[in-house]
């Protein structure tokens, strides 16, 4: 039984509803903006409290940490860094379209250094804030008590302007977020104009108003179909570039200008890495990249080097580095108490609606204040007729509160305008003050009548809105700074003209490592002084151009790419960078079965593949043209047919005369025309190449030159022959071929490699031993026989693999 006081409950009942009480105040007391006013409440807070400090834009500055600290102490009860923070921001000429806060002192910079301590710092409201919060204190706005019940805060401000769309917001909270830009003050308030003489606007006619948005950074926004669908939808993608200009300088040379950049940017981080572009020579043609900025405006500066390609090396910039970036509009605001996902037109109808309650309440608060004074006013003037009994009532009383009894008994005065009488001043009954008293009361009940209306019509009242609305945009409107251009413009990028044309050596081990060596380097050692793993083998070696492409074929069935300037740059007798690096579906175990090195991915160019469970196909070379996500993934050469197939050929196409022969564990071997492999995409498994027996499986396939006369083959115990060709006729493909070794019933030979003849052949034994064989000087055996021992058999168990010979450059 559960003690008193303590409850039993399930834990996931607990955790569901505790984290459902942190996720609700989150997204309404910290990370979402308010639709009406645009504010998230650390901001409401500090505006509204300095406001009652007289914290304005019309008194002197004040220390940052007094403002802070009367925030936190009465409002706020959380760090004051997350205070002073918000404060910041809300002072930052490149954050905020209209700031809301002035600051003397170091208030941070678009290189994202910090501000100084808000000890040093000194703010005050500006004098648009002012917009934000007047009328505040005429019941306008609902106010509830704040964390300790000892003062009352709003949950809105009155909001003379949509500060949610002029000022935008960015907040993160538990399943929300928002991403809502800054906009042109003086179009936002035509907008909220044009919509509230036309409730049924649509889209198109507002977005000839508010054209888009108008980040405080400038800078270039195109996409106007994405901007018309993020005012619809609340989500959408626009493009913000740089604007830039490119200038000619002494020695014939130019440089690249940007002047401004987009909105959030990090100028110093993006100075840097156009700057490791050039260093890491990941393109030609840039000198210098320096920060020219001063107090005179932004300007980075790019330097091309002589006969640069400068348009392609700005589009180079624009595409990847934040010289142009994508913002992503995500608008979603707090809407009655919940977070909603709002286009253009329902923001500012719920301004509308909020502004239309403020002045409601406003002028009912004016207005209960004027019937008050009108009722005052009506009391001393009618003293003015009867001012000697007055007086003689007064002298004759005993008290104030005698005089106010007896005055309201003899004349039906009300306790206001007893109260007013008994206290007024004698001079206040001169001639002229008599004058003032009557032209106040005419005033008052002008006044009275027009309140009046503004509550009871709703026309009265949509023009008091209006007219105030043109008095913020008169007073603070201020030219466009962002530039909309409708199109996206394509990036077109030629990679020749980026990359230096450098001839380099490329080296690619079976075990998939691979780098780029300069000449120079290779030059100064021999090709044996590779740096490779111990037990590792070089694969391929050959001279390329770095504007050439490199693509390798794994067992595994997939394809790597990488243009050759992208590889590393090591000295030759490094290990090398491996295929896996940045991979996310490279396997252990993987191995290089080919290498091509491309100048392009020509149309007219095919690979052909086989694997171990005797599947076969064409594949154009162009298939594996780059693809997007070639730096993180590989993609699929062919579609392995288990667990045990694996790539046992991957090679191009050069001559369609060629033959293809294909052999088998067991020793069969089948010769047929290429012109029996039907052409495949990349994804597919291909066709049957040999009927294989249950238990047996391909070990080599290759192609065969019209000109070839003999083969070798080479079987598991160590076992070489060379045969003629002659007795392996053309067939078809898909049948079971024809034995090419003796089937022994003690210790049987098993094919373990067989190729085309060649000159010199290296093999590798299980126990470690090297074997150098001439093919070329054996004479020619039976096509059935099992060949003759090249290995030591009493020392060597059989064979571990066949070595390519690799001697000097491709």
């Amino acid at each position: 039984m559960a003690e008193k006081g303590i409850q039993e409950l399930a834990l996931e009942d607990v955790m569901g509803d505790r984290f459902g009480r942190y996720s609700k105040y989150i997204i309404q007391e910290r990370a979402l903006p308010d639709i009406r006013d645009g504010l998230k409440p650390v901001q409401r807070r500090i505006l509204f409290s300095m406001n009652k400090d007289g914290n304005t834009f019309d008194k002197a500055y004040r220390k940052s940490a007094k403002s802070v600290g009367n925030v936190m102490g009465n409002f706020h009860p959380h760090g004051d860094s997350s205070i002073y923070d918000a404060m910041v921001r809300m002072s930052q000429d490149w954050k905020m379209r209209e700031e809301l806060i002035e600051m003397h002192g170091n208030n941070g910079s678009m290189d994202g250094d910090p501000s100084a301590a808000m000890r040093y710092t000194e703010a005050r409201l500006s004098e648009i804030a002012n917009q934000l919060l007047e009328d505040i204190d005429k019941e306008t706005v609902p106010f509830i008590w704040n964390f300790d019940d000892t003062e009352k805060e709003p949950t809105v401000l009155p909001a003379k302007y949509p500060n949610l769309l002029v000022n935008g917001s960015t907040g993160i909270s538990a399943g929300y977020a928002t991403e809502i830009p800054p906009h042109n003050l003086a179009e936002i308030i035509d907008g909220t104009i044009y919509l509230i003489d036309h409730e049924q606007a649509t889209i198109d006619k507002m977005l000839s108003i508010i054209h888009g948005p108008d980040f405080p950074t400038g800078a270039i926004i195109q996409g106007a179909d994405e901007i018309k669908r993020a005012y619809e939808t609340g989500k959408g993608k626009i493009v913000v570039r740089s604007k830039t200009e490119i200038e000619t300088i002494k020695g014939g040379k130019q440089q690249i200008v940007a002047t401004e950049i987009p909105y959030e940017v990090n100028k110093a981080v993006l100075v840097k890495k156009m700057d490791e572009i050039r260093v890491n020579r990941k393109l030609d043609g840039i000198a210098e990249v320096r920060d020219e900025s001063d107090r005179d405006g932004l300007r980075v500066v790019i330097e091309l080097k002589k006969e640069a390609d400068t348009e392609t090396i700005l589009n180079y910039l624009f595409k990847y580095t934040d010289l142009q970036i994508n913002y992503n509009f995500n608008m979603v605001a707090i809407d009655e108490g919940t977070p909603k996902q709002v286009g253009l037109i329902k923001i500012l109808k719920s301004y509308i609606k909020h502004q239309k309650s403020v002045i409601v309440k406003r002028s009912q608060f004016d207005l209960d204040k004027a019937n008050k004074r009108l009722h005052i006013v009506e009391g001393l003037i009618k003293v003015i007729d009867i001012l000697d009994e007055v007086i003689t009532i007064i002298r004759a009383s005993d008290n104030k509160g005698d005089s106010k009894a007896n005055l309201i008994a003899a004349y039906d005065f009300t306790e206001a305008q007893a109260e007013a009488i008994v206290t007024l001043q004698l001079y206040r009954l001169s001639n002229t003050d008599i004058l003032a008293l009557e032209n106040e009361y005419a005033d008052l009940q002008a006044k009275i009548k027009e309140l009046r209306a503004i509550i009871n019509d709703e026309n009265t009242l949509l023009n008091v809105l209006k007219k105030e609305l043109r008095q913020v945009k008169a007073k603070f409107k201020s030219e466009r700074r962002s530039v909309i251009q409708a199109e996206v413009a394509e990036i077109k990028i030629e990679a020749q003209s980026l990359i230096a044309d450098e001839e380099v050596i490329v080296s690619v081990t079976k075990q998939g490592y691979i780098k780029r060596t300069s000449m120079r380097s290779f030059n100064s050692s021999t090709v044996s002084e590779i740096g490779r793993k111990e037990d590792d083998i070089l694969f391929k070696i050959a001279k390329a151009s770095t504007l050439q492409h490199i693509i390798i074929f794994t067992n595994f069935g997939n394809a790597w790419y990488k243009p050759i300037h992208e590889l590393t740059d090591l000295r030759w007798k490094e290990v090398g960078t491996h295929l896996s690096q940045n991979i996310t579906n490279y396997q252990p175990n993987e191995e290089v079965v080919a290498v091509e090195i491309l100048s392009d991915f020509d149309q007219s160019t095919e690979m052909l593949f086989a694997t171990r469970l005797g599947m076969i196909k064409r594949v154009k070379l162009s298939d594996f043209s780059p693809w997007r996500t070639y730096r993180s993934k590989m993609t699929q050469s062919i579609k392995l047919k288990g667990a045990d197939d694996m790539v046992i050929l991957a090679t191009p196409i050069v001559n369609v005369l060629d033959t293809v022969m294909i052999a088998t564990e067991k020793g069969y071997a089948l010769q047929f025309g290429l012109e029996d492999v039907p052409l495949q995409g990349a994804k597919s498994a291909g066709v049957k190449a040999i009927n294989l027996k249950s238990d047996d499986f391909a070990v080599s396939a290759f192609l065969i030159d019209p000109q070839v006369e003999r083969l070798m083959l080479l079987t598991q115990r160590g076992n070489f022959k060379v045969f003629n060709l002659s007795e392996l006729p053309i067939t078809s493909r898909a049948n079971r071929g024809l034995l090419v070794l003796k089937e022994l019933k003690n210790k049987p030979h098993r094919l373990f490699w067989m190729a085309v003849i060649q000159e010199r052949l290296h093999i590798e034994t299980l126990s470690g031993h090297l074997v150098e064989l001439l093919p070329d000087t054996f004479r020619s055996n039976d096509r059935i026989s099992n060949g003759s021992s090249v290995i030591d058999e009493l020392n060597d168990i059989g064979i571990k693999r066949v070595l390519p010979i690799i001697e000097s450059i491709n």
